[in-house]
């Protein structure tokens, strides 16, 4: 697992607190300008800033086969990955020095899958409002070719810091160059295996959840980067975790929301797929998370346990709680999914929409 590796990154707040005394935007825009190496989640994954303004902010991520599922199509938990980021900065930038911002609540619409033919996840993020204390904000994510795969939305929280931050008295440092011969994670080649289409189509998703449960069939390669494993799974329920690494800290060292909610969509979806039969598929279509405290970025073990609870002819749906490894609610989330019953799944390609894809 990637995640087992020493993190790479920097931590630029906490190597450069005087940034805290310009707005949200200057900021933003230093980091676009290539000051400061990229925090961790950036070396894992890719993900960058694009494009800032005051209140908007777009950032992008690789399609990388690295996250790919069992079925070889990206998890829907991958959208809020590139989605968090340009969702949370475009409230950001509107924000004058010494403010923090926290997320309360992303939700998510999955209009097309995502694979590696995508060939890049970009995330357009906007601002909706801002008041006093909370701002609402809103992005389309689409593929390199433009077009729509998901739309999303979130609630933020101002935070005053409650201090004066030191003023700049000096430049701040330029990025490092990547060294070619030490690939980041998102560059290597992908580790972990996908399920075979033939099989997919002639064995029940249960069945194969069982296998990673007791190391009896390699993991995915979304697995491998993210660190997430199957704890336990029964019909209509599925328990997965991860760590709480410092690969998903941010530049001020805090724990990734866009990484919680992957976790979330992992458990739930492996609640759903535990319920479909053989030769039958299923697709996701929303996510909503709320946060409700900080992670300690401790590397110890985040649990999602998801249950289905309702199982209707062509529809279901899920609830997941997140905990962390001192038994604490961190997070709960919400999805529905759409069952196909009779429709095999289909080779990982075009981004056709989701009930056309599956």
């Amino acid at each position: 697992m990637i995640t087992d590796e020493p993190v790479r990154g920097s931590y630029a707040y906490l190597e450069h607190p005087s940034l805290l005394s310009l707005s949200g935007l200057e900021q933003l825009r230093l980091f676009l300008d290539g000051y400061f190496d990229l925090a961790p989640i950036s070396r894992l994954t890719g993900l960058i800033g694009e494009h800032a303004a005051e209140g908007e902010a777009t950032f992008s991520m690789p399609a990388s086969p690295w996250w790919r599922s069992g079925g070889g199509v990206f998890l829907a938990g991958v959208f809020p990955y590139v989605a968090d980021a340009a969702l949370g900065l475009a409230v950001y930038n509107t924000l004058p020095p010494a403010t923090g911002l926290a997320t309360s609540e992303l939700s998510m619409n999955f209009l097309r899958p995502a694979t590696v033919a995508s060939g890049r996840l970009v995330a357009e993020g906007k601002l909706i409002q801002m008041g006093r204390s909370q701002g609402l904000s809103e992005c389309r994510v689409t593929d390199a070719e433009g077009r729509l795969l998901a739309h999303g939305t979130s609630r933020l929280i101002k935070q005053p810091l409650g201090f004066e931050p030191m003023p700049v008295t000096d430049d701040f440092p330029k990025r490092t160059p990547p060294d070619p011969s030490d690939p980041d994670p998102h560059e290597r080649p992908s580790e972990g295996e996908v399920v075979p289409l033939a099989e997919l189509n002639e064995r029940k998703w249960l069945d194969i959840y069982r296998e990673w449960r007791d190391g009896t069939r390699p993991y995915a390669p979304v697995c491998h980067l993210t660190g997430m494993q199957i704890a336990d799974v029964e019909e209509g329920t599925a328990v997965w975790t991860m760590p709480a690494s410092r690969w998903y800290s941010s530049s001020v060292g805090a724990f990734y929301g866009g990484a919680l909610a992957m976790l979330a969509d992992a458990a739930m979806a492996g609640a759903v797929g535990s319920i479909v039969p053989a030769r039958s598929s299923f697709g996701t279509l929303d996510l909503k998370v709320n946060f409700l405290r900080p992670v300690r970025v401790d590397d110890r073990p985040l649990t999602a346990r998801a249950t289905v609870v309702h199982r209707g002819k062509t529809i279901a749906v899920a609830t997941c709680e997140v905990t962390d490894a001192d038994g604490r609610r961190v997070a709960i989330g919400s999805t529905s999914a759409m069952l196909l019953p009779g429709r095999q799944w289909s080779e990982a390609g075009e981004a056709v929409p989701i009930d056309e894809a599956i």
